[in-house]
């Protein structure tokens, strides 16, 4: 058997040597092109204004990712949708669809599992399976661009999969995405995630996208962010501080901390002070999170009135700050709940 390319995660002039390669002219790389990144074509066959002769060659030597949907949840509170798919080998993996006023959001993951083993989260309680290639993540987008019939004007890698752990695919990721051949989201429109692996960070620095850059922080002293974070006995908050700076100075996009306001762990008056100093001088967006409760972990949610106190002492300290607002609690909402679901069933 024949190991086959993966020809949606290839670059447009990558598709075009392709194309040179089987004596095919340009433009014939152009409607492979449109037809996988702007019509969302599930396959060759779907390519009419190719020859039946081209698109057989074409299924013959190349792998052609399409994931199936294999459950959509749907909030009856806000409309928003989340997607199982599965992969062609078995994994599945999860989305996230969201409306709000500016647009729709995506919200994808960027592995099957995760090994960073955040205590809050469900993604990484069964380690990590394996990287999604580039088309996969690319896949989740157009899949729910399909079924939903609606464009996407956002998307944010933060669903299951620590994105730095997996550098090289979520570059090409954002180079297709963005392409102006193919969906063309404007890269400030992209927000990636990472748990804090700082040379990934200095890395991304360097590229000089203008990409969101998200840090989940959860925590301003060591001690704690070690007891929530395994990933923090490896780099310190000032050795991150660091790097977020240098983030900043590489590519002057303004960072956003994420942190998961966990009930009697993180939320004291103590904790929005230090985060207030660490927020401070980086002139970056702080995004409160209610943490989403999972049975396996015996944290909790702040209560309301502690989190909206938290804020309030943020702002006063001039930090720009959002609490998240909490979409599709109904319909497990939280990272990795429902291919966990999946998995036990």
């Amino acid at each position: 058997m024949i190991d086959k390319k993966d020809i949606k995660s290839m670059t447009y002039d990558q598709v075009v040597s392709e194309m040179e390669e089987m004596g095919e002219k340009k433009f014939r790389a152009n409607q492979i092109y449109d037809w996988m990144h702007v019509k969302l074509a599930r396959n060759f066959e779907e390519m009419t204004n190719l020859s039946a002769a081209l698109r057989e060659k074409l299924a013959e030597k190349y792998e052609y990712t399409n994931l199936k949907a294999l459950q959509v949840q749907e909030s009856k509170i806000d409309g928003t949708k989340k997607f199982l798919f599965e992969l062609s080998d078995g994994n599945v993996v999860e989305s996230v669809w969201m409306k709000y006023k500016h647009g729709n959001s995506v919200c994808i993951s960027s592995q099957v599992g995760c090994r960073m083993g955040c205590k809050f989260c469900a993604s990484t309680l069964d380690g990590l399976e394996r990287n999604l290639k580039a088309s996969e993540m690319l896949d989740q987008i157009y899949a729910i661009t399909r079924i939903t019939g609606e464009r996407v004007s956002n998307v944010v890698v933060m669903g299951t999969g620590e994105p730095m752990d997996n550098y090289d695919n979520l570059l090409i990721f954002i180079e297709l995405l963005t392409n102006d051949k193919g969906l063309n989201i404007s890269q400030r429109n992209v927000t990636v995630s990472t748990c804090g692996i700082v040379p990934g960070i200095r890395k991304l620095a360097e590229e000089k996208l203008q990409i969101t850059l998200a840090l989940s922080l959860h925590s301003v002293t060591d001690e704690k962010r070690r007891q929530l974070m395994p990933i923090a006995n490896k780099y310190s908050i000032a050795q991150l501080m660091e790097a977020c700076a240098y983030y900043y100075e590489q590519t002057g996009r303004r960072l956003t901390f994420e942190y998961s306001l966990v009930g009697g762990v993180n939320d004291t008056n103590e904790d929005a002070e230090g985060l207030s100093r660490l927020a401070g001088p980086l002139n970056c967006h702080v995004n409160l999170i209610p943490v989403n409760p999972i049975k396996e972990r015996d944290y909790v949610q702040s209560e309301a009135g502690r989190i909206q106190a938290f804020k309030n002492k943020l702002e006063k300290n001039k930090i720009n700050c959002t609490i998240r607002r909490e979409m599709g609690r109904d319909i497990d909402g939280a990272c990795g709940q429902l291919r966990r679901r999946h998995m036990e069933q």
